[in-house]
């Protein structure tokens, strides 16, 4: 019997140590993580998905042996399906037209807003997700009337779709994460920022902001903020 020092990385970086024999870690983990190596032991809700490398959300890449590509993908798609089943509310997803009616008051914000449902694959990776709500204020942020956004998918409106919004989006919609995200959008060539969180079973509600356009407080202490302040103001700079 194997018995090693355990690592465990947390997200925010802490690191914690025990002594435990790799296979009791593996059964008191169970299907809620991959051993995608035989001294590791992955989170299924932190990868993203198998190509030639374990492709993890935070854009970490794992290596692992070749010949098993085939196991780990079907591993990985059985531990998934099964995560999503326990984590899904017995609720059915709404219909479109109570969906609407629940968001009415959504329409007139000033803040750009949508309800996405996730497009998975039969891995039950996620490759898309279609509109089911939006708001006026997101149609004029994507540059999109809103007819052509509800009811299709990002990648119909957008075939210069960035795969990097799966990620997080998926994490919002599947597995219950609320996340904050500050890229740039290819699609419409715009710094955003985006709160994500999730709404009913795979769905997820997004808040888009249009970095440049934000106005913040110049009294504010708050760090997050005046790294934004100063973010808008580079930008500002050259456009």
């Amino acid at each position: 019997m194997r018995t090693a020092i355990f690592m465990l990385e947390t997200s925010d970086g802490k690191v914690y140590k025990s002594l435990i024999t790799l296979e009791r870690l593996e059964s008191t983990l169970g299907d809620s993580f991959l051993k995608v190596h035989r001294s590791r032991l992955v989170s299924v809700m932190a990868i993203h998905d198998i190509t030639d490398k374990v492709n993890l959300n935070n854009g970490e890449r794992l290596g692992y042996v070749a010949r098993r590509k085939k196991e780990l993908t079907a591993a990985l798609a059985e531990k998934r399906a099964r995560l999503i089943g326990t984590l899904d509310s017995e609720t059915p997803p709404m219909p479109d037209d109570e969906l609407h009616a629940q968001y009415r008051c959504f329409d007139a914000l000033p803040i750009a807003f949508t309800d996405i449902e996730m497009v998975l694959d039969e891995d039950k990776n996620a490759v898309d997700w279609i509109f089911r709500y939006a708001n006026p204020a997101l149609a004029w942020l994507e540059k999109v009337p809103l007819h052509e956004l509800l009811g299709r998918s990002f990648r119909s409106v957008f075939p210069n779709m960035d795969s990097k919004w799966l990620k997080s989006y998926e994490r919002a919609a599947l597995y219950g994460e609320t996340l904050e995200l500050i890229d740039h959008s290819p699609e419409i060539d715009t710094y955003l920022k985006i709160i994500c969180f999730p709404t009913q079973p795979g769905h997820c509600g997004c808040l888009l902001f249009d970095i440049a356009e934000m106005k913040f407080a110049e009294d504010s202490g708050d760090a997050h903020n005046a790294k934004l302040r100063y973010f808008a103001r580079m930008l500002a700079k050259l456009l």
